[in-house]
């Protein structure tokens, strides 16, 4: 990009006729706009941005080691006694998943391509049948791919786990597909690009916005400015060539004239026609004169547009290279996203499965629950109305005692008093305070 940009004016006619003049003026912009598309910072200076790199960073070791686990397996003699016997191990079991993963997945593809040969048997029930059994076991499919995601996971904790190994592993001389490098190197070009994110402040992001807009509108007033140049261009060669046909003319009209006045005087024809030659040969040099400058001047616009051009197309591929990797950016994290989403809604539909049990257990708990309830209430209603009555009776049986005590205390008084009475009469008077005492003793008796 140029770091002067040039305003051009449009070209005019001057009043005699004798030329075109071009005014241009250098831009008041300084160079120093595009340190605006270099970020001020080289280094990541907050706790967060750094945090960013380091988990794209551990993600770029882990997809390098992963790549290399293919080649380690079909190597695993050279690299069993370097790597350690568990972590081998590992790859192998990680292998022989994958190998019966691809072996499923090129039968069921087989047995599609065998159905869809035969698809003119589709209502068949035997048909049926086989794209059920194709479905199943495309449905089976999913615990061994959970399978290699959990042994892939395991290898890769023993790797971190023994930094040592996994130098190994990178230093050996393994090879990894194509897409796993093209994969790799995306990762590290988004690294890049996420770096010169991070290292961007706001303002900087707004002064570029800026800097770009004013670049457009600067291309787009250049364009009309080129555009007028030409068109001006255009009308000047077309008075140029009416001017040449009419001194053609002029000339033809001449030699006409000449050949009339031949007649008359053979000095005024030669004088004549020497006066026309050098008037013709004058207007032949300011014509050729005019030519050269307009075309000096449209070789001049011409390269001053092809810098123009230049420079917008390396702005333009900057541009759209940072609109890709963007876009790069946007994919992995929405892709991020939907795994983990998917993820989320799995454990979801699993603890909403558990809920619904829960809650029937309940509802069927609260239903016996209810009936114990209700029969508690109704053998302890039952208890209060026994207890009442057998309190009752109590109550009755102590009035009853408690009467039949008093009915055979009276009565021994009665008897003791009629014994007293006889004994009286028999015995005298002598005995009266012996009957007296024996009579007091008898009343504290039936009291009692």
């Amino acid at each position: 990009m140029a770091l002067d940009s040039l305003t051009l004016a449009p070209l005019y006619k001057s009043p005699d006729g004798n030329g075109i003049r071009l005014m241009a003026e250098t831009s008041k912009k300084p160079a120093s706009l595009l340190k605006s598309l270099v970020p001020s910072k080289s280094k990541l200076t907050t706790i967060e941005t750094k945090r960013i790199l380091s988990v794209l960073d551990e993600t770029i070791h882990k997809v390098e080691l992963v790549s290399l686990l293919s080649s380690a397996a079909s190597n695993n003699e050279g690299l069993e006694g370097m790597l350690g016997e568990d972590i081998m191990k590992a790859v192998r079991e990680n292998e022989d998943l994958c190998q019966q993963l691809l072996d499923k997945v090129n039968y069921l593809q087989d047995e599609e391509m065998r159905l869809q040969e035969k698809e003119e048997f589709k209502d068949e029930g035997w048909f049926r049948d086989r794209l059920l059994s194709i479905q199943q076991q495309k449905s089976h499919l999913l615990p061994l791919r959970q399978q290699i995601k959990e042994s892939t996971k395991n290898i890769l904790r023993l790797l971190l786990n023994n930094p040592q190994a996994a130098r190994l592993l990178q230093m050996q001389s393994l090879t990894r597909s194509a897409e796993a490098q093209s994969f790799i190197d995306s990762l590290i070009e988004l690294r890049g690009f996420l770096f010169e994110k991070l290292l961007t402040s706001p303002m900087e992001a707004r002064d570029q916005a800026h800097f770009i807009q004013d670049v457009t509108r600067q291309h787009k007033r250049n364009q009309e400015v080129i555009d007028a140049l030409e068109s001006e261009l255009a009308k000047s060669l077309k008075n140029r060539d009416a001017e040449v046909q009419n001194e053609n003319s002029v000339i033809q009209d001449l030699k006409t004239h000449l050949h009339q006045v031949l007649r008359f005087s053979e000095n005024n024809l030669l004088r004549t026609k020497h006066e026309a030659e050098k008037q013709q040969e004058a207007d032949f040099r300011a014509s050729q004169a005019r030519v050269a400058k307009i075309q000096q001047e449209i070789q001049q616009l011409r390269s001053q547009f092809h810098n123009l051009l230049m420079e917008n197309r390396e702005a333009e591929q900057a541009l759209r290279k940072k609109k890709y990797k963007v876009e790069t950016e946007i994919e992995n994290w929405i892709q991020k996203y939907d795994t983990e989403m998917c993820e989320k809604q799995d454990e979801y539909e699993e603890l909403d499965i558990i809920h619904k049990e829960e809650k029937a257990q309940l509802e069927q708990l609260k239903y016996r629950h209810n009936a114990l309830v209700e029969e508690f209430s109704q053998i302890r209603a039952e208890q209060e109305i026994i207890s009442k009555k057998n309190l009752e009776a109590e109550e009755e049986m102590m009035r009853m005692v408690r009467a039949a005590t008093l009915i055979q205390a009276v009565w021994k008084g009665y008897l003791v008093r009629s014994m007293l009475r006889s004994k009286k009469r028999k015995r005298g008077k002598g005995n009266a305070k012996v009957k007296k005492e024996k009579a007091k003793k008898g009343k504290a008796k039936g009291k009692r």
